[in-house]
């Protein structure tokens, strides 16, 4: 039994095809006599690991081939499209400032620039008897909106221009004038940005006049509509905007 198990066993061994490469594993080969079997078990892994280092080279040396003989590279193409300008609105002069809200006029509002620290302006706003507020700017982008009443001081210190009402109707309307400084934020056009502002910010004339536009009522919880539609200018209140 023994000498047939032996027979079969070259036979199986004359049927396998050599290898057309064969791999110069070097000393590492001496891995296949070894008598451990947890050692041994590293050789079939070493010799896979060297034909796929094999294959690789093999595929990156086509590769290479291939790419340098394609013409279409992008770095033989030149842009030829001038660079987009970078918005420089924050870097208006203190001229163009004045050009701007100077070419502002509206009925029951005063427009009026301080220049407290020599360099961006703060633009108070008086509506009618109604309120008044700080608009502080850099260059012609809009930072920060104060919102008070006509009876609260506004112009007096610089720390007041940060400083909120005491009152909830206008700190109510500060919140609003915030959401509508960013929805009409523009740096590419930031003269048409303060002029939708302020042309929003006028309509609050009629504050404590016009009652909501949704619900018909002029108070409800005990404030007036403190929303104003930024297209239409409708006043609604907080509750009823949506």
């Amino acid at each position: 039994a023994f000498v047939i198990s032996f027979r079969d066993f070259e036979s199986c061994i004359n049927d396998l095809t050599p290898s057309q490469t064969p791999l110069n594993l070097a000393n590492s080969a001496y891995l296949s006599l070894e008598t451990n079997l947890e050692r041994q078990a590293l050789y079939p892994h070493l010799v896979q690991s060297y034909k796929w280092h094999d294959k690789l080279h093999e595929y990156s040396t086509f590769a290479s081939t291939l790419l340098q003989q394609n013409s279409l590279k992008r770095s033989y193409y030149t842009n030829t499209k001038r660079r987009r300008s970078l918005p420089s609105s924050h870097l208006a002069t203190p001229q163009m400032v004045e050009n701007l809200i100077g070419s502002i006029h509206y009925n029951n509002m005063n427009l009026k620039i301080a220049r407290p620290f020599m360099t961006n302006a703060i633009l108070h706003i008086t509506i009618a008897r109604v309120l008044r507020a700080a608009v502080i700017l850099k260059g012609l982008l809009i930072e920060w909106v104060t919102v008070k009443g006509y009876d609260e001081s506004l112009l007096d210190g610089v720390d007041e221009q940060w400083t909120e009402s005491r009152h909830q109707v206008f700190r109510k309307v500060q919140d609003h004038a915030h959401s509508a400084m960013l929805h009409f934020f523009s740096p590419t056009l930031p003269e048409l940005a303060i002029r939708s502002f302020i042309t929003w910010f006028r309509s609050y004339v009629t504050l404590f006049a016009d009652p909501c536009k949704k619900c018909g009522k002029h108070l409800h919880n005990t404030l007036p509509p403190t929303w104003r539609d930024l297209r239409t200018l409708e006043p609604f209140h907080e509750e009823c905007k949506q």
